[in-house]
């Protein structure tokens, strides 16, 4: 099982980055099968390229730095 606070640890390093840009990340869910749930806000929340900052950003270096983390999702 994947721990929060790992998780929860990468996304502060990531954050940063998304604040530079007027945008932000929070945490909503861990599950059992590693899927990672969060919510982009700020600039990021209606951005068109929100898909690749999940996918090409906050996912690829939640995958290196978290074992288990199997994809990283947009809440709903």
């Amino acid at each position: 099982m994947i721990d929060r606070e790992d998780v929860a640890a990468v996304l502060e390093l990531i954050r940063p980055s998304l604040q530079a840009d007027g945008g932000d990340v929070a945490l909503v869910d861990v599950d059992e099968e590693g899927v990672v749930t969060v919510e982009l806000q700020g600039a990021c929340k209606g951005c068109p390229m929100s898909q690749m900052t999940l996918a090409n950003g906050v996912e690829r270096i939640l995958k290196e730095r978290v074992p288990g983390v199997s994809k990283v999702v947009p809440a709903p």
